[in-house]
């Protein structure tokens, strides 16, 4: 059985451009601890290519963990979240809600790397609904709540905990 997470491959396309863009707002804390490390961009650039259609889902599923692996390469929490976002927007090919965990992992990034802002994480949030394409935002309403569907990023991992939660919860209130 399909989890209601997967979304159809059309709708996987439209939000991967989306997820890109949040992880890309925030990839500069990552490059500032690993300057070297381009897995992240790499992700970056794949899922933008997935989303004009010049990559295909078989090949991304093979190579989405690539990114997330460059999470552990660093130390400083906001480099870390920056890489998981990246790891998420790549993931977005292989299931939708992957979407909600690029933006997710971008507020939390920007946050962490203005913790003299407590408002850094709503600001990135509106910044991430502003640049939303109806038809994306569309797409996005199509997945269940978080926690309402076990089969995929949005059961009980590590997206339904904490902070993570709390933005992905956030961002499908203002969708509703």
């Amino acid at each position: 059985m399909r989890s209601t997470q997967t979304l159809s491959e059309t709708d996987r396309r439209l939000l991967a451009g989306w997820a890109a863009d949040c992880a890309e707002r925030v990839l500069t804390s990552f490059e500032q601890e690993a300057p070297a490390d381009l897995r992240p961009r790499d992700a970056i650039a794949r899922a933008r290519a997935f989303s004009r259609g010049e990559l295909d889902t078989a090949g991304e599923i093979r190579r989405r963990f690539v990114a997330g692996r460059a999470a552990r390469s660093v130390t400083a929490p906001a480099a870390v979240a920056a890489a998981r976002a990246a790891a998420q927007a790549a993931g977005v090919a292989h299931m939708g809600a992957h979407a909600l965990g690029a933006a997710a992992y971008a507020a939390r990034a920007a946050e962490l790397a203005a913790p003299e802002r407590p408002d850094a994480h709503g600001a990135e949030i509106e910044w991430q609904l502003a640049h939303l394409s109806p038809h994306a935002r569309t797409a996005l309403r199509r997945l269940p709540p978080l926690g309402a569907d076990s089969a995929g990023p949005l059961g009980p991992g590590l997206l339904a905990t904490g902070a993570l939660a709390a933005n992905i919860r956030s961002i499908q209130a203002r969708l509703a």
